[in-house]
């Protein structure tokens, strides 16, 4: 007989699974995790800072005495995408920005550009590096070879004035004054009260007047008698022009007295007469005034004969040319080239 099926007794085949060790799930988690972050997260390329470039433009000389600053020459750099424009001041500096920056040793492409000087152009490394242009003039100024006798110049003394104060003393300022006031009376907010509001207190003062024309200096004022420990000084003020002064003071004791004292001096005004030699660098002169010069002028013998030449805004001169360049600080330096037949007497042959 054959044998009866039994649901029960026959085994269904099984599935099989696959099982992934827990350390393998991790490393596929973290994975993923590493692959979403660098798509959002991914860093950026930031430009480089501005790139600055220093230096001076000078003329060109064999004799580096002679290599004078330029002003107002045009410098242009050039990097990539990168550029920069300056001008040189009147010392012949240039501070230029290159934006956007450029990496360390990136060549750079620099003109320099004047009117009267023959143009420039140079090749730069980017590495900090102070960069010196030397320039051609145009128009190259040959010797003049005189045809009159040559006129010696020497003995040059440059003469200026400048306006100066000085004070006079005239006398001085003595006076007292009084803060009147009775001690351990209760304040009860009635204003003045001592500092802590406790007790009643009275101010005093004073104010004098100099007089016209005068000035106080180093007024100074102190309590002299009386509780002083219970006195301070309300104001001590003097006027813009110092002519007058006003004082008063504070006290919430017994009454005080305070003694000021000023002295008075008359200010007057004068030109002060100055002079100084200039530096002679061959065909030369220079030397520098101060903002307040005025009056300029230059002695020197011409020939054996003293003479004095005022030097005007135009800068006249009938010996030589000369150019002004003003500072930032409002400096002058002044330069004054001889004219055909003339000499210093230091470089007469």
């Amino acid at each position: 007989m054959p044998e009866s099926y039994d649901p029960e007794v026959t085994q269904r085949p099984r599935r099989r699974r696959l099982v992934l060790p827990a350390s393998a799930v991790v490393v596929v988690l973290l994975g993923l995790a590493a692959t979403v972050f660098l798509k959002l997260y991914r860093p950026r390329q930031h430009p480089l800072p501005p790139s600055v470039l220093e230096g001076s433009v000078l003329k060109t000389d064999a004799d580096p005495q002679k290599q004078q600053p330029i002003a107002d020459v045009q410098v242009v750099a050039t990097s990539g995408a990168s550029t920069g424009e300056a001008k040189t001041d009147e010392i012949g500096f240039f501070h230029l920005v290159m934006r956007p920056g450029i990496a360390k040793g990136a060549p750079i492409e620099l003109r320099f550009r004047h009117p009267d000087y023959k143009p420039l152009d140079s090749e730069e490394i980017s590495h900090g590096r102070i960069l010196l242009a030397r320039l051609i003039p145009l128009h190259q100024v040959n010797p003049v070879v005189p045809t009159e006798p040559v006129v010696n110049i020497s003995n040059i003394v440059v003469r200026y004035t400048v306006r100066t104060t000085r004070t006079e003393n005239t006398g001085s300022a003595v006076k007292t004054f009084q803060v009147v006031n009775t001690g351990n009376v209760p304040c009860n907010e009635s204003i003045p009260c001592s500092p802590d509001g406790k007790w009643k207190a009275a101010i005093g003062g004073i104010s004098l007047d100099a007089g016209a024309g005068n000035q106080f200096e180093n007024a100074r004022v102190s309590c002299i008698s009386g509780p002083c420990a219970f006195t301070r000084i309300e104001s001590n003020s003097l006027s813009e022009t110092g002519r007058k002064i006003s004082i008063s003071a504070l006290g919430w004791s017994d009454t005080t007295t305070f003694l000021l004292e000023a002295e008075v001096v008359h200010p007057m005004v004068s030109d002060l007469s100055l002079h100084l030699y200039p530096v002679i660098f061959g065909q030369s002169l220079n030397f520098n005034l101060p903002p307040t010069a005025q009056g300029l002028c230059i002695q020197a013998t011409v020939n054996k004969h003293s003479v004095i030449f005022p030097i005007g805004p135009d800068l006249c001169l009938s010996w030589a040319d000369c150019t002004v360049s003003v500072g930032k600080d409002q400096t002058k330096s002044y330069r004054c080239e001889l004219k055909p037949q003339y000499q210093f007497a230091t470089t007469a042959q």
